[in-house]
């Protein structure tokens, strides 16, 4: 059976080499520009005919990368490309999945039925679900969502001495509990005491047990990182020593980074859905062994 082809949008080539080489596939020459008015130009010039294609994209940003996504899928499938999917390690618009004021678009349906419309299936990693039960509930193509937990532990216990795992609230919990459990730690949530409208105080439980031990706090997008800085500030409080941050998706809002880095933290680590200078973990072989299902 042929490899499959893969073709890697503009930012994902270092992620497409990955996968090439875990899975023998073969990466496609393809050009991608814009012209003076700032429409897109794409251009497949391997030959796809009856090939199983995978387009390489990660979605933060999303709006700038969907159209020459879409067009390489229509491009590829007039070509005549046996089976188009898309690796997509960061997901887009899915926070917005109900209309919570009168006239709002409910984006997440909207996004998928985009995508859905441009290839027959979907591989993502650690998608920000909210109140949908699944991906494919607004997807109308085989998803499958990867988890980055298993990384996180590894990392954490091979390169963390004596961490403790720390949730900002109630709903990282379950989250924070399966890391912690994979690498063999303990963890705790924040308590958070609300004293009136306006003031709450949060504080660590039985801190006194923890004070020899590295703080790791753990969740799966940091954005405007306000979360990790005011967790910081707590753990400071509590005189425990400088914590780590480590979010699978770095999506990183204009100067999140810089503030989360001048909080205090000994080191940010993030996975590599999301290019970004804190990338330290590889999810290139839990992608690799999902498109190797799906791409035959």
């Amino acid at each position: 059976m042929t490899a499959p082809l893969l073709v890697a949008l503009p930012g994902n080539e270092l992620l497409a080499a990955r996968l090439a080489a875990l899975c023998g596939a073969e990466i496609a020459s393809a050009q991608f520009r814009r012209f003076p008015d700032e429409e897109s130009y794409v251009r497949i010039d391997t030959a796809v005919s009856g090939r199983s294609v995978v387009l390489v994209c990660t979605l933060d940003r999303p709006d700038g990368k969907f159209l020459p996504l879409a067009f390489a899928a229509a491009a590829l499938r007039e070509l005549g490309a046996r089976r188009i999917g898309l690796i997509a390690p960061y997901l887009a618009y899915l926070r917005q999945d109900r209309r919570f004021n009168p006239g709002e678009a409910v984006t997440s349906r909207s996004f998928a039925t985009l995508i859905s419309g441009a290839v027959d299936w979907l591989v993502t990693v650690d998608p920000h679900l909210h109140r949908l039960s699944a991906l494919s509930s607004v997807y109308g193509v085989p998803t499958q969502s990867l988890h980055a937990a298993p990384l996180l532990a590894h990392w954490i216990e091979e390169g963390v001495e004596s961490p403790l795992l720390v949730g900002p609230d109630a709903e990282s919990a379950q989250w924070v509990g399966e890391v912690a459990a994979l690498a063999h730690a303990p963890y705790v949530i924040l308590e958070k005491t609300r004293r009136g409208d306006r003031e709450v105080s949060v504080s660590i439980p039985e801190v006194e047990h923890w004070r020899d031990r590295t703080p790791v706090l753990v969740d799966d997008i940091v954005s405007s990182a306000r979360t990790m800085i005011a967790t910081l500030s707590h753990l400071a409080h509590a005189r425990l020593k400088p914590a780590i941050c480590i979010a699978v998706h770095a999506v990183f809002a204009p100067g999140a980074y810089e503030a989360l880095g001048s909080a205090g933290p000994s080191r940010i680590v993030t996975t590599n859905t999301i290019v970004h200078q804190s990338n330290a973990i590889d999810v290139a072989g839990i992608l690799a062994r999902a498109m190797a299902e799906f791409a035959k």
